[in-house]
């Protein structure tokens, strides 16, 4: 293999294999490297294996960063309507989910094909199996990669490493090295779209109801959601918690509104006399049976409708509207989607993606200080982000 390139994108995930596809495709020699064995694992697993591949309403305020308006130019110069058009154009069918998400009909494996394909055509040359053993750059601008299987210059290196989220699936933190390495800042880092887990007595009394999921609605800093909450032996899980948890700080409450389309004060006044059980009740507007019990048992509410004093309703009816619960933690980087934080923002330009002192070095995808929601937002961050550095590195 040729020792010198244009363009050496390190990581051969979808960031690193959008951009070398659009470096190529400008007419710039790239290699592409990776530690790993095989072409983007994280896509492959994605979406229960179909792969979440994008989704139609990624605007910026739907991402986290420290810049807020970071994503901006890299989602206007390549937006989900243009990855949809990529993937129309090698035949890929998909459909809607839901709330905008998009999945194959089939397999993960056609989007890697796909991108495999668009290197292809771009005459991208590619090293996997190569672990990265040090990056320098040199007086004359050159960029050297020395890798287990031999050393490699450019002058553009892209950065497209991923974060510390799957580390069974060989995630590790050389990105942030590398910035560091050259001088540009690491923001705080942390798992995100990651299950919370309950503290031991939250635990003990929940476990019974392992398995049950409810419509909710969720708040947490500056996050709010809706949708569907499950209760797991360690903690909380489900959509809306993945989305919460990227707002979530270790120490801060969680609320939670168990009966969002219900005024549940005015329920238990019109029904103060009856003789019916409290449970019985909560189960008739959606509950589940032993999520009413187990929960009122936990907050010792399981009563008749009529033994509820006014001062008990309206009590009852803030904690079931504003359950608060404050989470012990996250099941952490193992379960995580994605890692918020990364390398900062304030040190790359954000319409092109390359580091502002450091010509030539490009940071793209998840080990940039941008995270989506769930749901296509952070593969669209890669797809973005790839493409914007592949026409400027």
């Amino acid at each position: 293999m040729n020792k010198s390139f244009d363009v050496i994108v390190l990581g051969a995930g979808a960031a690193g294999m959008m951009c070398a596809a659009v470096a190529g495709q400008q007419g710039r020699k790239v290699l592409l490297l990776d530690h790993a064995q095989k072409l983007a694992e994280k896509i492959r697993i994605s979406g229960g294996g179909r792969c979440n591949f994008t989704n139609i309403d990624a605007k910026p305020d739907r991402y986290l960063s420290d810049n807020p308006h970071f994503c901006r130019s890299a989602l206007a110069q390549f937006s989900p309507q243009d990855f949809i058009a990529m993937v129309e154009r090698h035949g890929i069918a998909y459909h809607e989910k839901k709330l905008g998400q998009l999945f194959c009909d089939d397999s993960s494996q056609q989007i890697i094909d796909m991108l495999d394909a668009e290197c292809g055509l771009a005459d991208v040359q590619r090293q996997m199996g190569a672990s990265i053993v040090a990056v320098s750059r040199g007086e004359d601008g050159i960029f050297a990669v020395e890798t287990a299987l031999g050393s490699f210059t450019a002058s553009s290196l892209v950065v497209a490493t991923g974060g510390l989220s799957i580390p069974q699936i060989g995630a590790t933190p050389l990105g942030y090295r590398i910035a560091e390495q050259f001088g540009l800042p690491v923001t705080t880092l942390s798992p995100a779209l990651v299950p919370l887990t309950f503290h031991v007595e939250d635990a003990e009394a929940f476990a019974p109801l392992a398995g049950v999921s409810l419509d909710v609605e969720v708040r947490a800093g500056k996050g709010r959601f809706r949708e569907q909450v499950l209760f797991t032996h360690k903690g909380l899980s489900g959509p809306v918690i993945l989305q919460i948890s990227s707002y979530w700080e270790p120490g801060m409450e969680v609320v939670i509104n168990l009966l969002p389309d219900c005024d549940v004060q005015a329920l238990l006044d019109e029904r103060q006399g009856s003789e019916q059980l409290l449970s019985n009740a909560l189960a008739e507007l959606g509950w589940p049976k032993r999520f009413a019990e187990a929960w009122l048992a936990r907050l010792g509410f399981n009563v008749r409708l009529k033994d509820l004093s006014v001062k008990k309703r309206i009590q009852l009816a803030e904690l079931v509207q504003h359950w608060r619960i404050k989470p012990n933690g996250t099941q952490g980087y193992k379960k995580a989607e994605v890692t918020r934080g990364g390398v900062s923002t304030k040190a790359l330009s954000s319409k092109t993606m390359e580091a502002k002192q450091v010509p030539g070095l490009f940071f793209i995808g998840e080990v940039v200080d941008v995270t989506g929601w769930l749901g296509g937002y952070n593969f669209q961050w890669a797809w973005s982000s790839g493409y914007v550095a592949g026409k400027n590195c």
